[in-house]
């Protein structure tokens, strides 16, 4: 598949500053396929992968992102930071990563408990609570990854 050249692309992020989005932020918004054809966008926690380029994310069995999942395994996500403003300025400016690819649910148990702790690592560095919560809800927890085929970020100014 041929992806579009992005518009705009003195305002493209290198494939560094990309990567580095993906890891720095905690959230973004997975967007796949629903019901009906519908877009289904959510907001979700991820982890980049540096040693395969892949996100993780993690999920229970079950709902409407895992039957859209199992239906099409396309799927787009997009991250973006906080911004910023420059002095005297009102217009924020924002970072932002799309990466289109594919979706695969993490067969290896062990290989998702894993990834699930590296990902809890985003958010708290609190080891014991982390395997307290692998322990309570491991058994049950889905990782599915996106393998990217393509990415592009951008700096966008509000004004």
């Amino acid at each position: 598949m041929a992806f579009r050249d992005m518009a705009r692309a003195k305002q493209a992020l290198t494939r560094d500053e990309c990567v580095e989005l993906l890891k720095r932020e905690l959230r973004g918004v997975l967007s796949v396929l629903g019901d009906d054809g519908y877009p289904y966008g959510l907001p979700v926690n991820h982890w980049y992968c540096e040693e395969d380029g892949h996100l993780y994310f993690h999920s229970g069995p079950k709902g409407h992102k895992i039957d859209a999942l199992k239906a099409c395994d396309k799927a787009s996500f997009c991250a973006y930071d906080q911004g910023y403003r420059r002095e005297g300025e009102w217009a924020l400016n924002i970072k932002s990563v799309i990466v289109f690819g594919r979706l695969r649910i993490v067969e290896d148990h062990g290989r998702a408990i894993e990834i699930s702790r590296r990902l809890s690592r985003k958010f708290t560095g609190d080891k014991d609570y982390i395997e307290r919560e692998i322990e309570r809800s491991g058994a049950h927890v889905l990782v599915f990854e996106l393998i990217p085929e393509h990415m592009t970020g951008k700096l966008v100014n509000e004004a």
